[in-house]
Formats: structure tokens, sequence, C-alpha cells
């Protein structure tokens, strides 16, 4: 058995891995770069090691800094996770040649599996039906314009070492052809070194299905089911299932029964995937469905296939990689209930999906039976821009597809991640939209869809007076006049844009400087109060909404202004934001300075108001 496990990633599939390994009893070890070496993965482990500057390449993806920390730390395996140097051959070569144990399939069924034209060929002989296409030697211009012709369009253009979504352009029309196979191979040289291309046939009601294979080294294998994988923005998975809506028993064997053939192809070993596209204009039938192609580790979507089969697949990965039998054989596995994962990115859904970096000033995704959550960061974490910005996984499971749906949609909704932006508010509204509800989802949903998923711009009128009572006047009297209505106005900043709210009679939270609704957070800072409650803060005090740096100031003190005039321009969390004039006046106060930095709530311009 493994008795010391290095785990050559970070972030949620690191701890994921340490969890696992801890309840076994291995003792584990982190790697970690400059950026990462207060990270939670790193916190978990029973030791850490150094291996670089904070960029992947300085760092996770150099093999021969993590095979120094092995040997540094006397471990005796490594698992990769997942990206990083997990599908990489030689890699793979070098921890078996080092006399490590590698965690995950043999160097051969990598290679094998790597090349999309290679793999396809391969399946073609162990009878696993492929997508119609061409992926000949000949990768002349006219040759492959031919080929589209005789596949007929609209076609797909894929690298043939390609993944992640790169390098892939769809063509419908042969005027196109030539264009679009220029700009992929463009794309695959840079990405991947190799400007070969496959020729597809692009499927117009396409649903991305998916098998968990699991392979032992005694020749046993056997699938874990499947997963419907369809919800994908821009070919990246958003949201994932098990098993797949409508998929039937007949249907099920037949597809999973053609994944495990396609494991024994390439002598698998260890935890993969087998990648089908599905034709779903008429629903899943087996003879509609094909081979795209076979990922070689651990998928991030892997705990949706261990709600539903209670199997560990780490666990089973750490005993099949020591040499053990398979824990189970496939009579022994079944599907109980539903699971739904969605995939909680740092990213602002807003700004064309941006990432968004900065400290997690409160991220909480709240707790309860029938969630999981896998993550990588902590409330006060930093998210940083080096890496992919995932920062948990979010998966619930039910007796009913229904139940596990609804359940994974409230705890999205109730999740709070400020002030760095997430995309909770638009997994929202993707749960909820008509085709998810109904389980008729294709990969082309988002693309459709565009801004119909994407959330509120600001928070609905009761979580926002809610919010603004709480934190302009605290306390059980707050809204109270003698002989007058309970109710008056405070105009705050809300990221950065003035507005105006009409406050609760009693604040009923606790003050926070953010408002959240359907999983979105929006800052929220003091402006000015109308009313005499207001105290100090209705004289036209002009405060920091946020921590940032003053990148402009458009005034001097005893200048007159106009109500809406610019006055100081704050940058915060590569944003600009304006701080404008709440009246008619002059400046009586200034203490802003460009360049400066400055604290949320700090004094920046004070404005006395004209005599009426």
């Amino acid at each position: 058995m493994i008795s010391t496990l290095l785990i050559a990633n970070r972030g949620e599939i690191a701890c994921r891995v340490i969890r696992t390994a801890r309840a076994m009893g291995v003792r584990t070890v982190a790697v970690y770069s400059e950026a990462d070496a207060g990270a939670l993965h790193v916190a978990m482990a029973d030791t850490a090691v150094a291996i670089g500057p904070a960029a992947a390449r300085d760092s996770y993806l150099r093999g021969d800094r993590i095979l120094a920390a092995a040997q540094e730390s006397g471990a005796d395996a490594i698992h990769p996770g997942y990206g990083f140097l997990s599908e990489n051959a030689d890699f793979a070569q070098a921890v078996i040649d080092a006399g490590l144990t590698w965690v995950g399939p043999n160097p051969e069924s990598i290679r094998a599996m790597g090349l999309k034209d290679a793999a396809k060929a391969r399946m073609i002989a162990a009878g696993v039906p492929v997508t119609p296409g061409y992926l000949g030697e000949d990768q002349s211009e006219a040759r492959l314009a031919r080929e589209a012709d005789a596949v007929g369009y609209p076609v797909l253009i894929k690298a043939v070492a390609g993944g992640g979504g790169k390098g892939m352009r769809r063509v419908d029309a042969p005027g196109d052809f030539a264009a679009a196979l220029a700009s992929c191979r463009r794309e695959a040289a840079s990405s991947f070194g190799d400007d070969r291309v496959l020729i597809e046939k692009y499927i117009l009601s396409p649903r991305h299905i998916e098998v968990q294979v699991f392979g032992d080294k005694h020749g046993g294998v056997v699938h874990l089911f499947e997963r419907d994988c369809s919800l994908q923005r821009r070919h990246q998975k958003v949201i994932e299932e098990a098993p797949a809506p409508g998929m039937d028993e007949a249907t099920r064997e037949a597809v999973c029964d053609a994944a495990v053939r396609a494991a024994r192809a390439v002598d698998y070993v260890g935890a993969g995937t087998i990648e089908f596209i599905a034709d779903a204009g008429e629903g899943l039938r087996a003879d509609r469905i094909w081979f795209m192609e076979m990922n070689t580790r651990l998928q991030v979507e892997h705990p949706v296939t261990e709600a539903i089969t209670g199997v560990d697949l780490v666990e089973w990965q750490l005993r099949v990689a020591a040499g053990e039998p398979l824990p189970s054989q496939q009579a022994d596995l079944s599907i109980r209930g539903h699971a739904i994962e969605a995939r909680l990115y740092a990213e602002d859904p807003a700004k064309g999906f941006l990432p968004s970096i900065g400290r997690l000033a409160a991220f909480d995704l709240g707790d309860g039976a029938g969630i999981r959550i896998d993550t990588g960061v902590r409330q006060g974490d930093t998210v940083t821009p080096y890496y992919d910005p995932m920062i948990a996984k979010v998966i619930a499971w039910g007796e009913t597809r229904e139940e596990a749906r609804a359940s994974l949609r409230d705890r999205l909704a109730g999740a709070t991640v400020w002030p760095v932006r997430s995309n909770a508010g638009f997994l929202v509204r993707a749960l909820d939209h008509p085709a998810f509800v109904g389980g008729s989802v294709d990969t082309g949903l988002i693309a459709r869809e565009g801004e119909a998923l994407l959330p509120a711009e600001q928070p609905g009128a009761a979580a926002l007076a809610t919010a603004v009572t709480a934190m302009v006047q605290p306390g059980p009297l707050a809204g109270f006049r003698l002989n007058g209505e309970a109710r008056q106005e405070a105009r705050v900043l809300l990221d950065g844009q003035a507005v105006t709210v009409t406050l609760e009679a009693v604040a009923t939270q606790a003050a926070k400087p953010y408002v959240t609704q359907g999983g979105q957070s929006w800052t929220l800072a003091p402006w000015r109060v109308d009313g005499a409650a207001a105290g100090g803060a209705s004289d036209g005090a002009i405060l920091s909404p946020m921590p940032g740096r003053i990148i402009a100031v458009a005034v001097e003190q005893g200048a007159r202004v106009t109500r809406g005039q610019s006055l100081v321009t704050l940058e915060a969390m590569k944003m600009e934001h304006a701080l404008v004039a709440p009246f008619d006046g002059m400046v009586a106060e200034l203490d802003a300075v460009t360049g400066a930095q400055v604290a949320e709530g700090r004094l920046l311009v004070r404005i006395e108001k004209d005599a009426a």
C-alpha cells in the first residue's frame, strides 16, 4: 500500500485527494507555488514543499521540481489530480522511472488516447462507434475541403492534439471552410505545437454524454455509468449530472459497454472517462451516440458519479495504483438517486465572464444535508490571476432529479461571494431554465440564450432596503420619527453607482458592506442620508465605498460644484468608480490625492449645500 502520497496539483482537487488519503491513513505531501504558500491544500497536507514562482509553467508544470519534492519529502507515490501534468505521458514515465508509484494510467495508454485521430482509429478497430468524419494523413486544404463536402455541412474542424475547447471551429458552408481551417490551425499550433486537424460531422442537437470507466492491473475493467455534461459555455462544462436524463436501460447498456471496450482496447488502468457525442434530435438512441475522445485522468465532475454509486473514486485510484484488484465487480455497481454538480467560478458574468480576482472577504456557501462542497479556498483567501478561476464545486444529491435540482438551486441562490464576483447567479438561472428543468439541454443552450441567463444588474427592492437599513440606521429605533411617518430615504453606492432606497422601518440584519440575492453580491457603501435620523451623514460627506486607489481628483477645495458633478475617481477591483456631488454646493473639505491608496469609509470630500 502507498505510505506517503505527493499530490502534484493545487486547489480543490488537491484538497479532495488529501481528504481520502487521510481517511486511508496515507501521509500526504502538498506542493505549492509562491502564490499558494498560504493555500488551503498546503494547510491540509501533512507536509508541503515549495516548487517555484507563481506562474504554472515555473511550478506546477515543472515535472523535475515535483520529482525533487517527492524525493525531499520521502513520498513513494504521486497523484496528478486533473489538469497540469495529469495527462502528460512523459511525466508519468518519469515518475515510474524514479521508482515511484504513478496514480494514473500507463504512459502507453495516455499516448494511445492523446491524439484524437489515432484514438478514433483504435476505437473503430475495437468496434466502438465514432462520429462520421475524416481523420486521414493527407492534411492538404483541398483534401480536407473535399472530405468536409462528403461528410455534409455543418462540420467541425478539430485539432488532432486538441482539448479544453481549443482548436475547434464550426463551419456551416463551404465558402467559410478555408478561413476556419486557417484559424483552427493557427490556434492548434500555438496551443499544442501541432497544427494537424480532423473533420467531424457537426451534430445540430448535441448532448455530451460520458462514461466513467475504471481498470486495474489484473485485466479487470468496469464502468460506473454515465454522466450528462451538456450544459456548456464555449466548450467548457458548467453543470454536470448523473445519470443522464432520458437515458433508458437499453441505451445505457449499449453506451457503457462501448466505453468498457474502449478502455480494454488500450489496456487501461485507473480512472478514465470515455466521452461521447449524442444526436438528441429524437431523444437518446444507441445508434445516434458516437465516441469523441478519452480523458485519461479523474474528471472534475467525478463527484456526481460518487454520489449515485457510493464509491470513492480516489480511494479506488490509490488501491489500484498499489496493485490491488478493483474493489467491486460490475454486478456490484448500481445507480441510486440523482446528482447534479455546478462549477462555481470567480468570474463576472456581466463582463463577459472575465475572471475576478482579489480577497474573499466573504465566502459562505451554506451548510446542510444533501449538498457536498468541494473547494480549495476559505474566507479570507485571495483569488489570484495565475490559475483556473474555479473556486468550488457544489454537488447536490436527491432521490429524484428534481429534488437534486431544487436543492442545488437553493444552495447557490443563498451563496455569498464578495467582493470577488462569482457565477452563482448565472448558475441559478441556468438551473431554472425550462430546458434544464425538463432535462432537454443540449450543448448550445447557453450560446442561444445569451443574456437571458445573466443575473440581474441590481438586487430587488426588498433585499436592498433591508441591507441599507441595517447599514445606515442600526438599532431598534431605526426609521422612528416623532409625529412622522416611520420611513425615510437613503442615498447609497451600489457597486459604486448612486441609488436611492426607501428604508425599512426596522433593521432586520447585521450591517454588511454588501447585499446578496439569488447567489449574486453587490458592494454597498454609504453616501448620504436624507432625514434627521442620519446624523452626520447628511452633510455631504463623500466616503470611499471600498478600498482602492485614487486615479483622478476633479475639484479643488473651495470650488463650486453642481449636483452629479464628478469629484473623485477611485479604482478598485480593476473597475473605476466615479464619486459625484450629491447636490449643488461648495467643496468644504478635500482629502484626496491622485495615486493614494484609501481604505473603505475614508472621507474624501465634504460638500456644503447651497442655502435654499
